[in-house]
């Protein structure tokens, strides 16, 4: 079962998400916190794999929470559950380490398709979200299909040799794709590539 966390400051909306995921055989909430700090304390004390985290929050706020929370536990996901749409909350949120945003507006089957996807590895942005991160979207013309193909793998945070696997080339192959990638774009790390991945709407 894929445990879930959420971190919300209005009952009514913990409630209608309990009952949004429940019958579900692969998931399962077993916390809810009212605010950032009560999702760090309860983090503290359980292993959990998805907080569902909201960003308008009294005490700590969403944003704050999630840098504390994915700094001292890696491999807990967290997804921003949230009424904002604004570009900038959701590029803090992706700063912060959120693996997902999805509006609160959505439909059962979308919020339980974040949650899986970002459990397997994925990153899982709603169409609202991605609208907004991709105005303004950059020039991709400079790379060749096969660039374009693994930085988006890359922006999914498969490793050289995964990506290797999955395209059916060498290791070396893909890091010196990687490395070219590096230099075209002029970006220094792998948290640039996957920035200017979804700038140029490549997830």
């Amino acid at each position: 079962m894929i445990s879930v966390l959420i971190a919300d400051d209005h009952s009514i909306i913990r409630d209608g998400i309990k009952s949004m995921l429940s019958g579900h055989n692969q998931v399962m909430v077993t916390g809810e916190a009212t605010n950032g700090q009560e999702a760090i304390d309860f983090m503290d004390l359980h292993n959990i794999d998805i907080i569902l985290m909201d960003i308008s929050m009294p005490l700590v706020n969403g944003i704050e929470a999630t840098k504390i929370i994915t700094g001292r536990f890696p491999s807990t996901k967290v997804i921003a559950l949230t009424i904002h749409e604004q570009h900038d909350f959701i590029r803090q949120m992706i700063q912060a380490g959120a693996k997902g945003y999805v509006m609160k507006d959505a439909e059962r089957q979308e919020l339980l398709n974040a949650i899986l996807s970002v459990y397997e590895g994925k990153k899982y942005f709603s169409d609202k979200a991605l609208d907004k991160l991709t105005s303004g979207t950059k020039d991709t013309s400079l790379l060749t299909a096969r660039e374009k193909e693994i930085l988006r793998l890359i922006a999914q945070e498969l490793t050289n040799q995964q990506i290797a696997d999955k395209l059916f080339l060498s290791v070396r192959t893909v890091d010196t794709h990687r490395r070219n990638l590096h230099q075209k774009l002029d970006i220094k790390n792998t948290a640039g590539l996957v920035k200017y991945a979804i700038q140029a709407g490549l997830i």
